[in-house]
């Protein structure tokens, strides 16, 4: 068994940097200056696409194969839909929401210009003093709304700020960190898989060590809604998707372990990669488990999806309440991290 010592504390305040930069689907521009500032870190220089994914690229013992490990930087976010008469915003959602984990939370709108105004999500029957129907009424993108922290009184007001149809919103996140190693916070999927990705290249340049093959690290910002991994480098022979791992009913991981998933809604992944990842796992002494998952999908099957010629896996954290605010344990980066590392090693 390979024995491999993460920095857990660099992971941490890695993660915390990366969930207090906001990237809700499609808006990079404040996230990817933090990936070029821990790519800085390594004496490593990130390179872009076209659809804005950052990748850096770590030399191998063989460059004559590329592998690829990619954890998306995109979170679930919103954009203005409509101004309503009296000043509040409707919106759209992108990703998969759980709007009743937003009722009431301070979210933040983002113009074209760069101007930032915090508001209140709530139900449209936002009260249960005034609307007979504000316990019943579904929460959705339909009922639910945002009203700005601002002095506006009608859609002018609105658009006097310079708030526009398409503005991108995000949620505040509430990043904690408790005693007992657990982390609550939003957007843990995926930036806890981002955090493990930096965790992994730290240890390797500690031990100056080298992948056993050229491994391209990749952070794309469109995978909430389906097209993250769509565009996959052709050099690429294998692609590794790093995300989070489901709790519930039908799975075995937990917030301590890292999940390996087999297959998700829609495809399984490859069995001989997968099959050489759950040994790797062994090999490195990680706390693992092999699940399906349902509802759910990866930058790896969104490869597969769109005809890349790759095998692709995945693999992360296992995360409580996903889509909402989610919890996981630094047992479970860190078990991340171990993997990814067995992998690019190819131990």
């Amino acid at each position: 068994m390979m024995e491999f010592k993460m920095d857990n504390q660099f992971m941490l305040d890695c993660l915390k940097e990366l969930i207090d930069t906001p990237s809700p689907v499609s808006y990079y521009e404040e996230i990817n200056p933090v990936i070029e500032k821990y790519g800085a870190m390594f004496e490593l220089p990130v390179t872009y696409d076209r659809k804005h994914t950052a990748y850096i690229t770590l030399d191998g013992e063989d460059n004559s194969k590329t592998v690829m490990v990619g954890g998306h930087l995109d979170t679930l976010g919103m954009v203005v839909r409509r101004i309503d008469d009296d000043g509040c915003i409707r919106i759209r959602q992108l990703g998969g929401l759980n709007f009743c984990s937003l009722e009431g939370e301070t979210v933040h709108v983002v113009t074209r210009e760069g101007k930032k105004y915090s508001g209140l999500m709530v139900c449209q029957s936002h009260s249960v003093h005034v609307f007979d129907d504000a316990r019943t009424l579904e929460r959705n993108e339909t009922n639910m709304l945002i009203s700005l922290d601002e002095d506006v009184h009608s859609k002018e007001d609105v658009l006097a700020l310079g708030i526009r149809h398409g503005d991108v919103i995000y949620p505040e996140p509430h990043f904690q960190y408790t005693e007992k190693g657990f982390i609550k916070t939003r957007f843990l999927d995926d930036k806890a898989a981002v955090a493990a990705i930096f965790g992994m290249v730290k240890y390797l340049k500690e031990n100056n060590l080298k992948p056993k093959y050229r491994t391209l690290l990749a952070f794309p910002h469109y995978e909430e809604i389906g097209h993250g991994g769509s565009y996959i480098p052709p050099e690429v022979e294998e692609f590794v998707a790093i995300d989070i791992g489901l709790i519930g009913p039908d799975y075995d991981g937990d917030e301590h372990k890292v999940s390996i998933c087999c297959k998700d809604f829609a495809t399984p992944y490859d069995r001989e990669l997968t099959t050489r990842i759950i040994n790797q796992a062994k090999k490195a002494g990680c706390d693992y488990a092999v699940d399906i998952f349902y509802r759910y999908g990866t930058d790896g099957s969104a490869a597969l999806k769109s005809g890349n010629n790759v095998y692709a896996a995945a693999f992360g954290m296992a995360v409580y309440g996903s889509h909402g605010i989610e919890r996981t344990h630094m047992d479970g980066i860190e078990n991340t991290a171990k993997l990814i590392a067995a992998y690019v090693l190819d131990i």
